[in-house]
């Protein structure tokens, strides 16, 4: 496939062990990106986690400029839409000969089947928003390519024939995919295991969709509570660490007073406070206890809610 300094992730400073390194199963997570502005990503791939998981072998990522895939002299990517209207739309041609050009991309109709190892995605406004719980599907898939959206949008057919989904960040209007696909990138590579330091913390975060229970018990630490786990997806707890006392704002005393099941239910409370206070959407289908529902009545009855 075409490939130079512009087009490679793996010539980008930092990024020469992508493909001598390897996972403990032999095979790390390829992603491609497919993009008309190829040297945006030589940012937001080259820091933290990203970096630390390509550099390992964990994931393999490359980036391709579908100006390449053009055959006029002025590398035309996008043109008008049939119909009218204003803007640009992108052309289906670069797209499709970029997408054949890597030879070993599962056909759609297999990748639209239940376990599928492949994911073809178009980052798109009409898409599915992306949550915690589709970046741990995608988490486990072995190949991941991301269409890059660009002007008034995408051809159609693109979305109807070649991606097995549409994937968009947030309910709101970028200029591109490119954003869209950096942040689906930082969030599922961060969930390969091994990626991050602690794996353990990936397991605790806000909108993790597991039970409190069952979790703690796997976590938990020799030094204290691990968490609360804010089961069901609930935002998470608030977190603080030394000085103790920062210019007169004091840490919460539970949290220094070492009784652990006291810290456990002041983080429980507190995860469920900001998730009512902040987003109480959540709460409709959080997995929740008798004892957080009694939690909540007395959180509401304290702020009159």
């Amino acid at each position: 496939m075409p490939c130079s300094a512009t087009l490679c992730v793996s010539a980008v400073k930092g990024l020469a062990n992508d493909r001598r390194r390897t996972t403990n199963d032999g095979s790390a997570m390829k992603i491609d990106i497919l993009t008309i502005f190829p040297d945006f990503f030589r940012g937001p791939l080259d820091y933290g986690i990203v970096r630390r998981a390509r550099e390992v072998g964990l994931a393999e990522i490359n980036i391709h400029d579908l100006r390449v895939f053009t055959k006029d002299k002025h590398r035309t990517v996008d043109d008008r839409p049939f119909g009218g209207g204003a803007g640009m739309v992108l052309k289906p041609e670069p797209i499709f000969e970029c997408l054949e050009s890597f030879g070993d991309v599962m056909a759609r109709e297999v990748r639209l089947d239940p376990g599928a190892k492949q994911s073809v995605i178009l980052l798109s406004a009409q898409g599915r928003k992306l949550d915690q719980s589709l970046a741990a599907e995608l988490s486990a898939v072995e190949r991941i390519v991301l269409i890059c959206g660009r002007y008034e949008g995408v051809d159609e057919r693109i979305s109807e024939h070649l991606a097995d989904r549409e994937v968009s960040i947030g309910d709101y209007v970028l200029s591109g995919g490119e954003l869209g696909a950096a942040v689906i990138v930082d969030t599922v590579v961060r969930l390969i295991p091994g990626a991050v330091g602690n794996q353990n913390s990936t397991r605790q975060e806000s909108f993790t969709d597991a039970h409190c229970d069952s979790v703690a018990k796997s976590v938990e630490l020799e030094d204290g509570p691990s968490s609360t786990c804010v089961s069901g997806g609930l935002l998470d707890y608030p977190h603080y660490t030394r000085p103790a006392d920062f210019r007169g704002m004091a840490v919460p005393e539970v949290l220094m007073n070492g009784n652990h099941e006291q810290i456990r239910n002041w983080r429980r409370k507190t995860a469920l406070a900001k998730t009512l206070r902040n987003r109480p959407d959540l709460l409709e289908r959080a997995l929740l206890t008798a004892e957080d529902r009694e939690l909540l009545a007395q959180i509401k009855r304290a702020e009159n809610v």
